[in-house]
């Protein structure tokens, strides 16, 4: 009973203030602005979240959509629209396309996705002759702060790869150790996830945790301490780790979260958002740019967010 009483304390324990993505905010505006090619942006949310980032000092928008509809949500917003640079663009595939031009061109430093459909964007992005492409496969990460955890976690991969196989899982759990470090995370711990903390045959997502970490102990993978299986809580809790008697250096404070699939990744990512408090950014790694993609119902304080974890990996590329 008292092992109950203290694991339901636990879960109820009192929110937590976090100051990581203040923190990268704060350093974001104390560097020059850069240039983002913002695709599409015609809702107010979308156009909003670029124009706040404006204003913080964090990027220069590179609008790129119908100018006359622009010109309509600027003027909504109390915007000078002439203050920015725009290029016409009369439909969301063109929009991707110049936006992503814009960034092999050298003069968009980030491309930065409106409200156009993630697909849509993506596509463009993707091309292997006229898109963003490295030897990296592209991965999302939601960086999310939610008030019951003490610290900031990353969610990997929510938003593109639909059903990554162990070969992809290596580049996304790279992807995500290598940006964690930009952020100031220096040793990450992270939690490959399945539904359970036992190896199974009969589950692949367990099959794929074991050999990652034994991947990670051949320094296949570097940066981090990876384990898993991993069940959500005791990925996040310490008692529920202990309840299971399990012996893990990252079993109770996951930093990362790897998860099976997109479906799975997705929805624990907008359960901790909408039902949890959480806030959160968006960032696509893996490309020759940063690739700041956020949901088009996400408020612009994500958006900002996004773009200054967008400027430190510049500023960290630069710094190479």
């Amino acid at each position: 009973m008292a092992d109950l009483l203290s694991f339901a304390g636990d879960a109820m324990r009192e929110p937590r203030p976090h100051f990581l993505l203040e923190d990268v905010i704060r350093a974001s505006q104390g560097r020059p602005a850069f240039p983002v090619a913002v695709a599409w942006p015609l809702s107010a949310v979308s156009f909003a979240g670029a124009v706040e980032a404006a204003e913080a000092g964090i990027i220069r928008p590179i609008f790129v959509g119908k100018r006359q509809e622009l010109t309509g949500i600027a003027s909504t917003l109390g915007f000078d629209l002439g203050s920015c640079e725009v290029v016409d663009a009369h439909s969301e595939e063109q929009a991707a396309e110049t936006a992503v031009e814009l960034c092999r061109a050298g003069r968009a430093e980030a491309l930065m996705k409106g409200s156009l459909h993630t697909d849509a964007f993506m596509h463009s992005a993707l091309k292997k002759e006229a898109g963003l492409r490295t030897s990296r496969r592209f991965s999302h990460v939601f960086v999310l702060e939610a008030p019951l955890y003490d610290r900031t976690i990353f969610i990997t991969d929510a938003a593109i790869n639909i059903y990554p196989a162990l070969e992809d899982k290596v580049d996304i759990v790279q992807n995500v150790i290598d940006l964690a470090h930009v952020l100031g995370v220096g040793e990450p711990r992270v939690a490959i996830l399945s539904a359970v903390e036992t190896v199974s045959p009969k589950i692949t997502s367990t099959l794929d945790a074991a050999a990652l970490c034994k991947m990670a102990d051949r320094n296949q993978i570097t940066g981090a301490i990876l384990d898993g299986p991993l069940a959500f809580d005791t990925a996040v809790n310490a008692e529920a780790a202990r309840v299971k008697h399990l012996k893990s250096l990252v079993a109770g404070s996951a930093d990362i979260l790897l998860v099976p699939d997109l479906e799975s990744g997705n929805m624990l990512a907008k359960q901790l958002e909408y039902l949890g408090g959480a806030r959160l950014a968006g960032i696509v790694l893996g490309a020759s740019v940063p690739i700041i993609l956020t949901s088009r119902a996400d408020s612009s304080e994500s958006r900002v967010a996004s773009c200054a974890i967008a400027s430190a990996l510049i500023e960290s590329k630069r710094g190479q």
